[in-house]
């Protein structure tokens, strides 16, 4: 039974119990009329609190239910050891009401206080969730990094992201077609992992609109970790206090550390923007400019690295082929590289 079927049959109940208590309440001829409007009252009562509930998370919920039980009995308590039983009835709800809302607000929040503990700043908690955005779930990578390991705790994917998924893969351009395929396909292998618990969450946020926001209002509300490879995401989430775990940093992090001296296997595939300079690529991406290699391309050339080179764009690696006399005006050229790059 769907959601809208169980919101039917609880409006018929509230109208029912409505219309058949309300002759015993007042004496009015159209006492059954009022009875199934305070049932209809008490159906949207219950319609709202339940649109609320949504946006919490589970353990909020539960903190919040265990509190209110709490505080019911509380407001037994007090109305036997305080006598309030030949007090005006107003009384005894207002007490019951203050009572029954803060145990009720003490139940959710120190439910969640338990659940986060205490985090070092900076570093995700290995049982935190990892939140997933569209970039993370589409890249892929994250697939391989869950895996071997390196991503642990549950993986949530909100709703609103696997529909946003769903958009780019229903696309008419063929390549955003292709980019939203392989998201889906990235998630079903997420669900085919062993030992990895994959959570789709209907938690939104009707108030936020943009898709990023209601990412670390999520995060925000479960304390979890967001995932992603979007280079602004990163930067507000971390402006608002939320765990990020970038991949495209993490990937940039881990490349292997090349210096002055050492040897690199290279495919060069290009010719450079100086005669005689020929480019490849290493296994990471970083570029390597090989001197006197234009006469090379398409050929495996062991090459000794004479420089590396940092620019805003990347890491750039300046080499010669191995039993190769040294340029004797390299850094000449490499001002060249950083005025064109």
């Amino acid at each position: 039974m769907g959601s809208g079927a169980l919101r039917l049959a609880l409006l018929g109940v509230c109208l029912t119990a409505g219309v058949l208590a309300g002759p015993g309440f007042v004496s009015w001829d159209q006492a059954r009329l009022v009875g199934g409007g305070v049932g209809a009252l008490v159906f949207f009562v219950i319609f709202l609190v339940e649109r609320g509930m949504r946006r919490l998370p589970p353990y909020a919920v539960l903190g919040g239910g265990i509190g209110v039980v709490l505080g019911l009995l509380s407001a037994l308590l007090a109305r036997w050891v305080f006598g309030l039983d030949g007090q005006p009835p107003s009384l005894s709800v207002a007490v019951g009401s203050v009572l029954v809302y803060l145990g009720g607000l003490a139940g959710a929040r120190g439910i969640r206080a338990m659940r986060s503990g205490p985090v070092k700043t900076g570093m995700a908690a290995s049982t935190a969730p990892k939140i997933l955005d569209t970039s993370a779930i589409i890249d892929g990578r994250v697939a391989d990094m869950v895996d071997l390991g390196f991503i642990g705790g549950p993986l949530v994917v909100p709703q609103f992201v696997l529909n946003e998924v769903q958009g780019i893969a229903d696309s008419t351009d063929p390549l955003k077609r292709a980019r939203g395929r392989r998201g889906l396909s990235i998630l079903e292998r997420l669900q085919s992992l062993e030992g990895v618990e994959v959570r789709i969450t209907d938690q939104d946020f009707p108030r936020v609109k943009k898709v990023d926001a209601k990412i670390v209002a999520l995060a925000k509300a479960t304390g979890g970790t967001v995932v992603t490879n979007d280079f602004n995401l990163t930067k507000v989430a971390e402006l608002q206090g939320v765990r990020v775990l970038n991949i495209n940093q993490l990937a940039h992090a881990l490349r292997p550390v090349v210096l002055p001296g050492e040897s690199v296997q290279v495919t060069l595939q290009k010719e450079g923007k100086e005669p005689g300079q020929g480019v490849g690529y290493l296994e990471d991406g970083t570029m390597v400019v090989v001197e006197q290699g234009a006469s090379l391309l398409g050929q495996s050339v062991k090459a000794v690295v004479t420089s590396v080179l940092q620019t805003t764009a990347g890491r750039m690696i300046f080499a010669r082929p191995e039993g190769v006399a040294a340029d004797p005006e390299p850094k000449e050229r490499r001002r060249v590289w950083r005025r064109r790059g």
